[in-house]
């Protein structure tokens, strides 16, 4: 092989050699640790005044082993009556303030950041409830973050 053709071959394989090294070349970004909120059994049943929500709370990624968990805290109320959907969504879209609305909060939960924990917000729908439409409203609120979501829960009357 003549220098010219070795020159060529060190400027080539080089660069490559020198993206294979052990090191990262910089700082690796923790993953960090996410919650949603909620399951299908949490909001698809009807529920009766006096029975209590449970919001299960999953955690979309476990973060990195080590790291230190995030300080959130995990919120979940539940408001109504509304007569049929479209008042809930034509309430919480425009925001007035609808009379005769009550409200039923859970206390809220600051999770450890585990990554095996369930953490789980409990509502009491109180023993006087209207039957109706409530709006289930739920948020993740750290550091420098904030996140929430929202869905239909029905409190039937009781038997």
């Amino acid at each position: 092989m003549n220098a010219s053709r070795v020159l060529l071959l060190t400027c080539l394989v080089t660069p490559l050699l020198a993206a294979c090294g052990a090191e990262p070349s910089g700082p690796v970004a923790a993953v960090p640790v996410t919650y949603t909120c909620c399951e299908a059994q949490d909001v698809d049943r009807l529920y009766q005044p006096g029975q209590t929500l449970t919001v299960h709370w999953t955690v979309e990624s476990p973060g990195e082993p080590g790291a230190t968990p995030p300080q959130v805290e995990l919120t979940a109320r539940l408001t109504g009556p509304f007569a049929t959907v479209g008042d809930l969504k034509d309430a919480t879209a425009a925001t007035p303030a609808v009379p005769g609305l009550v409200t039923f909060a859970a206390a809220p939960v600051r999770p450890s950041g585990t990554p095996d924990e369930r953490p789980v917000s409990t509502i009491v729908i109180g023993p006087d409830a209207k039957p109706g439409y409530y709006n289930l409203v739920t948020s993740v609120v750290g550091d420098n973050t904030a996140s929430g979501g929202g869905s239909i829960v029905r409190v039937a009357p009781r038997p």
